[in-house]
C-alpha cells in the first residue's frame, strides 16, 4: 500500500497536492495565491540557488539587488511590457493608513502622484540603472542577476507552479551588439539546460518560441521544456533576447569606437521557484518525494531505533559516531549533509516522514546494528521490493562510509535516466494533420492544468512558421484542445515533410502538448 492516499496514476492534481504537504514543502498562507515555502521546500530553493549562482558568477555576470517597487511611469513608457502584465500587476496607490470611523483604511491624503508597481520582472528598473552605468564601449557589456521575489496576481494559483507572489533568480545585460548580445543569450540558455539536467535530474528540450509565444518585447524567446510524469511540458526556463527594443524606449546608448551613439542590445533570462514543482512531478512517487541528491538538504537521514533500554546510550553514540564520519565525506564537492532523527516519535513512523520528504538515503540503526558494527539502509530511489516491502540493505559502517558518495551519485544519475527515458519515449512524431493531432490528445477534460486527463506525450511535428492571422487561427484551435505550442528544438534536422496547420513545406519541427 501507498504511502500517499492519492496516488499518480489515479489523480494526478490531487496526488502532487499531497505530495506538497506531506514531504513539507508548502502550505498556503494567510494571503490569497501565495505560499509558505517549508523547511523542506526552502531546502530545496536554497540548493537551486546556491548552486546555479555559482553557475552563473563563473559566465562572468554580477549580483545586485534592485527595489521591489516600479514606479507607474515606467511603464507607461513601455507598451509592451504593460500590455504584456497589467492583468497581474499589483498597484500601491497610498502610502499610509487611517483610522475612519474605527475602520482601518488607506489614508485619503496619502494618494501616490505616481503610484508604484510590485515588480512582476524588472526589465524596467534595470533599464534605468543600465543607461546611468553606460556611456561607452568601455563599459559593455554589463552582466547583471538578481535573486529576487515578483508578484504576479494569479487568479488560479497551486504551490509552486503558480502563485502570486515566487522566488527567483532574473539575469539583465547589455551588449554592444547583436552578436554579443545573442551569444550571451544562447550562454544562459545552456547554463539552463545543464544545471536541469546535472543537478535536478530533469531533462529538457532546448528550444525557441514561435513569435505569438515570445516575452513581451522580445525578438527571440529561447525555452528549455521538461516533462511531467503525467505527459504534460512545464516551462522551465527562458532566455530572451530583446534587441534595442528596451534599449530605445529607454534611451539606454553608448558611445562607439567609431565614436558614434548607438543603442544596446540587451537581454533577460531567468527560472523561478517553478523549478521545485518540477522536481516534484518528474520524480515523485506514491510514497512520496524523491529528492536528487544535488539538491536534497539532507543527503543522509540517521534514524535511531530506540526501545528504552539500556543499549539506546550505545545506540545513540553510535549514530553520532556515525554522522561525524560521514559528514567528512564530500559530495558534488561539498561536504555530506547528514541529519539524526532524535525526535520523540516511533523509529517506524520517523522512517516513513523521511520516505515521504525524499531523503536519498534512509538509515536504521538499532542495537544489533551498533554491536555489529552495520548499517542499515534504504535508498529513496529504490525503496520497495517487489512484494511491496520497504527493501533494506546492511553492509559494514566502513563500506557505508565509503561508498556513500557513490550511492548518492547513482541516486542522482539513475532519476535523470529513467525521467530520460520517460520522456524520450513518450514523444510521438507520426501526426500530419489537426485531425491526427484531435484524435491523439483527445478533448480536454475538466479545467485546463487541473484537469486529470488520461496520459499523452507530446507530439513533434512539422511547421511552416506561419504568421498573422493564420497563426492566429492556429492559436485558437490549439487553445479548443488546451494545447500550446512549447518549442522548436534546436537540435533537429530541416524537415521533408509539410505543415499539418497549413500544408505548405515546413520549415522546422516543434513540440506541441498540453502544459502548466
Amino acid at each position: 500500500m501507498a504511502a500517499l492516499s492519492q496516488t499518480r496514476a489515479g489523480n494526478f492534481p490531487a496526488w502532487y497536492q499531497e505530495i506538497v504537504k506531506e514531504a513539507d514543502l508548502a502550505v498556503t498562507s494567510p494571503v490569497r495565491g501565495c505560499m509558505i515555502i517549508r523547511p523542506n521546500g526552502n531546502g530545496m530553493w536554497e540548493r537551486i540557488r546556491f548552486l546555479l549562482n555559482a553557475r552563473i558568477e563563473s559566465t562572468g555576470h554580477e549580483n545586485l539587488y534592485f527595489p521591489l517597487f516600479i514606479p507607474m511611469s515606467f511603464f507607461e513608457k513601455e507598451a509592451t511590457i504593460t500590455d504584456g502584465f497589467a492583468k497581474e500587476m499589483a498597484v500601491v496607490t497610498h502610502h499610509r493608513l487611517k483610522l475612519i470611523d474605527g475602520v482601518l483604511v488607506p489614508d485619503p491624503a496619502s494618494v501616490l502622484t505616481d503610484p508604484l508597481v510590485v515588480r512582476p520582472t524588472s526589465e524596467l528598473i534595470i533599464g534605468q540603472h543600465f543607461k546611468e552605468s553606460v556611456q561607452s564601449y568601455r563599459d559593455l557589456p554589463l552582466l547583471w542577476n538578481q535573486w529576487a521575489n515578483v508578484v504576479r496576481w494569479e487568479m488560479r494559483t497551486r504551490l509552486f507552479l503558480r502563485t502570486a507572489e515566487f522566488l527567483w533568480q532574473e539575469g539583465h545585460t547589455a551588449h554592444a551588439n547583436q552578436a554579443d548580445a545573442m551569444e550571451e543569450t544562447m550562454r544562459m540558455l545552456e547554463v539552463y539546460r545543464s544545471f536541469s539536467e546535472e543537478i535536478l535530474a530533469i531533462p529538457v528540450i532546448t528550444g525557441e518560441k514561435p513569435e505569438h509565444e515570445r516575452f513581451p518585447g522580445a525578438e527571440r524567446t529561447f525555452s528549455i521544456e521538461a516533462m511531467m510524469q503525467d505527459g504534460k511540458a512545464l516551462q522551465a526556463g527562458t532566455s530572451h533576447y530583446l534587441g534595442t527594443h528596451f534599449a530605445k524606449a529607454q534611451d539606454i546608448k553608448y558611445q562607439s569606437k567609431e565614436g558614434d551613439i548607438r543603442h544596446c542590445h540587451t537581454t533577460s533570462w531567468g527560472v523561478s521557484t517553478r523549478l521545485i514543482g518540477g522536481v516534484i512531478m518528474t520524480h515523485g512517487d506514491d510514497d512520496g518525494m524523491r529528492i536528487p541528491p544535488a539538491i536534497a538538504p539532507k543527503h543522509i537521514v540517521i534514524v535511531p531505533i530506540l526501545r528504552g533500554a539500556e543499549t539506546d546510550e550505545d545506540v545513540k553514540q553510535y549514530c553520532n559516531d556515525l554522522c561525524r564520519t560521514l559528514r567528512e565525506q564530500r559530495f558534488m564537492d561539498e561536504p555530506l549533509r547528514v541529519w539524526i532523527d532524535y525526535r520523540d516519535d516511533r523509529s517506524v513512523d520517523k522512517v516513513w516522514t523521511w520516505i515521504k520528504r525524499g531523503a536519498p538515503i534512509i538509515c536504521e540503526i538499532g542495537a544489533k546494528d551498533r554491536s555489529n558494527r552495520v548499517v542499515t539502509f534504504s535508498r529513496r530511489d529504490n525503496i520497495r521490493k517487489p512484494d511491496g516491502k520497504i527493501l533494506r540493505a546492511s553492509i559494514s559502517q566502513e563500506a557505508f562510509v565509503a561508498n556513500a558518495t557513490t550511492l548518492l551519485q547513482s541516486i542522482q544519475d539513475g532519476l535523470l535516466a529513467a525521467a530520460k527515458e520517460r520522456m524520450l519515449g513518450n514523444i510521438v512524431t507520426h501526426l500530419t494533420s489537426v485531425a491526427d493531432l484531435r484524435s491523439y490528445f483527445g478533448a480536454p477534460e475538466g479545467d485546463g492544468e487541473n484537469s486529470h486527463d488520461p496520459f499523452r506525450g507530446w507530439a513533434r511535428v512539422p511547421w511552416s512558421r506561419p504568421t498573422g492571422s493564420v497563426l492566429d487561427g492556429i492559436t485558437e484551435t490549439l487553445k479548443s484542445l488546451q494545447l500550446t505550442i512549447r518549442n522548436a528544438p534546436l537540435s533537429q534536422e530541416r524537415p521533408s515533410g509539410n505543415c499539418i496547420f497549413t500544408g505548405n513545406p515546413a520549415v522546422e519541427e516543434i513540440i506541441i502538448s498540453r502544459a502548466y
